[in-house]
């Protein structure tokens, strides 16, 4: 049985604020299914912004029920929240925030960025939350890349960076609601290399750049690929130097009720998150 199950790939993209040129790289009738606990995947990538006076990005807008988590390959971004966190991720690092039970941020290029222009390259995931944590305290986690545990592969093949989770026994960056993993991949030119899959979990890879054959099948960038369910590990041969991203999560099996920037459980929920937002209980 071939280890992966099917391909998801987009081609195209749409504007998030006037920063964020996104693929969707999780569809989003998945939601509940093949990819909990995550939700979303939004990538932007290899984009070449011209200076400017002006932070590109999205101002403040509410969130509640689920966490994003903003991984940045190149560039820069701010983030500052109703919470009063704010904090500057560029190569490498991650914010991780908790939007719970009601957040206001807003996600903006840095001002050296957006003075200097640049290249941006970055996924955003949200990541389900469960039941009894979706009404907790909202929570902010700055990963910076020396905060993030990174293993060398053997044979010259590569680097894991563990954002989240576990690899090889090594914890993972961020603390999280339910068990899963986050694994930054770098495969160099030729390697070949065994990954651990959990096959109660649900498993995804996503290629960001390069080229990788699996089972004798060439994987390229935009593409997200889904693992077969008993899938205990998966083999992956980099055709040139790639760069990876290793999804594993423990599914939460509970309803999901979803509306825009809200994810609860039975939709009456979502109803209440407009309400406290209308109302400013996320202040």
């Amino acid at each position: 049985m071939n280890t992966i199950q099917r391909v998801y790939q987009s081609d195209r993209s749409t504007w998030v604020g006037d920063g964020f040129p996104t693929n969707s790289m999780l569809p989003m009738q998945e939601l509940g299914n093949q990819t909990s606990p995550f939700l979303v995947m939004g990538y932007t990538g290899q984009y070449q912004f011209s200076p400017s006076q002006h932070k590109r990005g999205v101002g403040m807008h509410p969130h509640r029920g689920f966490e994003t988590v903003t991984i940045v390959y190149e560039g820069e971004l701010e983030h500052s929240d109703s919470k009063g966190n704010h904090g500057t991720i560029g190569q490498n690092e991650v914010q991780w925030m908790t939007a719970a039970r009601g957040i206001m941020h807003e996600e903006r290029h840095s001002a050296h960025f957006a003075q200097h222009g640049g290249t941006l390259d970055m996924v955003q995931l949200w990541v389900n939350l469960p039941s009894h944590a979706k009404m907790s305290e909202p929570r902010y986690q700055e990963l910076t890349a020396a905060n993030i545990p990174q293993i060398e592969l053997e044979n010259n093949a590569g680097i894991v960076r563990i954002i989240a989770g576990e690899y090889e026994s090594t914890q993972g960056a961020a603390e999280t609601y339910s068990p899963l993993n986050v694994l930054d991949i770098r495969l160099n030119a030729d390697a070949t290399q065994s990954f651990k899959l959990d096959p109660a979990w649900n498993n995804m890879i996503f290629v960001l750049s390069g080229s990788i054959e699996i089972d004798g099948q060439s994987y390229t960038p935009m593409q997200t690929l889904y693992v077969n369910a008993d899938a205990t590990e998966v083999s992956i041969h980099a055709n040139e130097a790639s760069k990876l991203l290793i999804l594993g999560g423990e599914p939460l099996n509970e309803p999901i009720a979803a509306h825009g920037p809200f994810v609860m459980n039975p939709e009456d929920e979502i109803r209440q998150a407009f309400y406290d937002f209308q109302h400013g209980h996320f202040a």
